[in-house]
């Protein structure tokens, strides 16, 4: 007995039929959870803010705004592919749409803009959402990316039923009733090979060299659109006109119908069907060892560079700009005491303002101060501080290489200024590091084909910005120690996925030395890299007179009184040099810190509003005895004399209050008379 019901009649009853949906919202209704879930992380723009229900959802969907950033996302074989569809007829089936792919079979593309939402219908007719169509093949005459002109049906729009009957006579077509019939029968004459050969086969000289001219785009020209019959055509543009290959656009315009040029390209959407993105070549190789150890080595820079910039700014912080940002004059300064180019200089401000150790200190006159967030960072292990600006680095949308552009309003853009951001650059230097985590170990890219297979990612995604984001994510890779020599470490690859890389980087990295050598011509050379209190002491008591392999540093008259306006005393410093030194410590350079110190601080220099004087002594005591004057914060200078951090007319008032008979007095020490 067969397990299938039977009816009636007693045949089996038939499967249940499934219908395709009619519409991209049933569509969606017929979608899974995990379905629906993989179209709004592939479009997250949809969630802002969320969808009531599916309705609306495939209302949103179908925005422009929204496709034009779907088909931004999508590579060029995905692209080609929407751009296709876009020229195919409506409900084209399967194979026609191959036949424009030139026989690529697009089946991956498919799936990706299925799973979007751009393409919706059953599997064997794929259909383009309307807006997407929209985007790619523009009506009115605009080609689309493809370079295609509009179709038959809507270029002889213009065309009387008179002309169009000329133009089916000279093409050797048989006479029709309506418009609609005389259009559909030129559109089926270029679809036909054999007959559109054979037709252009009677064609005069410089019929053919007109078409190849028109054929891959732009398809409209500027020339006259005199409507001729054949046996009066003189001209290529005459002989096309009367019979239909070309049609009018505007009285001086003519364009390429859609149909003829793609029976001219072989049936082809686009020149160069791309269904594999290109190969990044290697421009050279080098030891990955070798590539660590000098990608080590630069983050390790990088690091001590940050350090020593906001060190510099701990002390003399620079002005905000009322526009905001650096002026030049103060990103000059900074340059020249890091010995930096501008630019570079501007790069490691900005990584620092990026990683949130660099803000404006919020005060009524604003400086760029460090936040506290450096003073944790100096604590911290050197591969932990690298990757706090490393990653800052991989997310910020700031561009330091703009500093100095300028924007469309021809403004100079400034550092730490707006008009920096630009949203593509953490989506591409991420797309930048992955595609030199494929390369071999130690392989140095070649920037042509890097480049290229980044636009064959994204073509439509940032342009000429994009091109020139490469190279300046390049050489701010080697800079930050993200590569060396010009192919990526190998602690860095991780990073692009989001992983810690510190384990990785922290064998690689130079260790740090606590000892310097102290010579007798009054100079320290450090033979590597410093611990960080090392570094900062020295940096404040002597001059970095040259950086490489190994740092010297002068001890100077002004090195060491910088030192003393700091807080250090004789004794402190002589115990630092001690202990810090491989060797003894040199007679001259004790003696020029004893000679300096002796000297330091016998001068004083300090404010105050007003002074008070008196030969009582006495009754300047009572005067500071007295919580009345507390808010004149007095302080005795000498034995006659108090200091004030009040303006003289409130120290007046304040006294004659107090019940004393004060008196004003000049500069030159004579009583000043208030009245004539």
């Amino acid at each position: 007995m067969s397990s299938r019901r039977s009816g009636q009649n007693g045949s089996a009853d038939p499967a249940p039929r499934t219908t395709a949906p009619r519409t991209l919202a049933e569509e969606l209704r017929a979608r899974p959870d995990d379905g629906l879930a993989a179209l709004l992380r592939a479009r997250p723009d949809l969630l802002n803010p969320v969808p009531g229900d599916l309705t609306q959802l495939a209302t949103r969907l179908s925005t422009r705004a929204s496709v034009v950033r779907a088909l931004e996302r999508l590579d060029r074989f995905t692209l080609q592919t929407a751009e296709a569809l876009a020229v195919a007829p409506d409900d084209s089936p399967l194979p026609v749409l191959t036949a424009l792919l030139d026989g690529a079979r697009p089946t991956a593309p498919l799936a990706v803009l299925r799973e979007q939402a751009l393409v919706w219908g059953p599997a064997d007719r794929p259909r383009l959402v309307r807006t997407a169509r929209d985007v790619l093949a523009p009506t009115g005459g605009t080609p689309g990316p493809t370079g295609l002109g509009p179709p038959f049906a809507e270029a002889a729009a213009g065309l009387s039923p008179g002309r169009l009957q000329d133009v089916l006579a000279d093409a050797g077509l048989p006479a029709t009733h309506d418009p609609v019939s005389a259009v559909a029968a030129l559109a089926a004459l270029w679809a036909d090979r054999e007959r559109a050969e054979a037709l252009l086969a009677t064609a005069i000289p410089g019929v053919k060299d007109v078409l190849r001219r028109l054929m891959w785009g732009p398809p409209n020209g500027a020339t006259p659109a005199r409507g001729v019959r054949a046996a009066e055509a003189r001209t290529p543009v005459e002989w096309l006109l009367a019979r239909g290959a070309l049609l009018p656009s505007g009285p001086d315009n003519v364009v390429l119908p859609r149909e003829v040029a793609l029976h001219l390209r072989g049936g082809r959407a686009h020149r160069q069907v791309e269904p594999k993105p290109p190969a990044v070549a290697a421009a050279a190789r080098h030891d990955p060892g070798q590539t660590d150890r000098a990608a080590a080595a630069q983050a390790f820079t990088a690091v001590r560079t940050v350090e020593e910039a906001l060190d510099l700014w701990s002390a003399e912080p620079p002005a905000v700009l009322r526009t905001g940002g650096l002026g030049v004059r103060e990103l000059r300064r900074t340059a020249t005491a890091l010995d930096l180019p501008e630019a570079e200089a501007a790069f490691w401000l900005e990584l620092a303002f990026g990683a949130g150790l660099l803000a404006a200190d919020g005060e009524a006159a604003e400086r760029w101060m460090p936040t506290p967030l450096f003073d944790e960072w100096l604590r911290q292990p050197v591969a932990e501080r690298w990757l706090l600006l490393a990653r800052g680095w991989l997310a910020a949308t700031r561009v330091a290489a703009l500093v100095g552009s300028r924007d469309a309003k021809d403004r100079v853009l400034s550092a730490l200024g707006d008009g920096l951001d630009r949203s593509i650059a953490p989506e591409l230097r991420r797309a930048v590091l992955r595609e030199l985590a494929e390369l071999p170990p130690g392989s140095v890219p070649e920037p042509a084909s890097l480049l290229e297979r980044l636009r064959w990612q994204h073509p439509l995604r940032g342009g000429a910005t994009r091109d020139r984001l490469v190279d300046w994510t390049l050489a701010e890779a080697e800079r930050l120690g993200l590569s060396g020599r010009g192919a990526l470490a190998s602690y860095a690859a991780p990073l692009a996925a989001g992983q810690d890389p510190t384990a990785a980087l922290a064998p690689l990295l130079p260790e740090p030395l606590d000892q310097v050598i102290l010579q007798p011509d009054l100079t320290a050379i450090a033979p590597g890299p410093l611990h960080t209190p090392l570094a900062q002491t020295l940096a404040v008591a002597a001059d970095v007179e040259s950086k490489g392999g190994a740092t010297v540093y002068r001890f100077t008259p002004d090195s060491v009184r910088r030192a003393l306006d700091a807080g250090r005393t004789a004794d402190e410093l002589h115990a630092f040099l001690a202990a810090h030194s491989s060797t003894p410590v040199p007679q001259p350079l004790t003696y020029l810190v004893d000679d300096v110190a002796r000297r330091h601080g016998r001068l004083r220099v300090g404010a105050a509003s007003a002074y008070l004087r008196c030969d009582d002594d006495a009754l300047l005591a009572e005067l500071l005895a007295d919580r009345r004057a507390a808010q004149l914060r007095l302080r005795r200078l000498a034995p006659t004399v108090l200091a004030a951090q009040a303006d003289p007319v409130t120290v007046l008032a304040q006294l004659r209050t107090m019940g004393y008979a004060p008196a004003a007095e000049s500069p030159d020490g004579d009583v000043l008379i208030s009245r004539p």
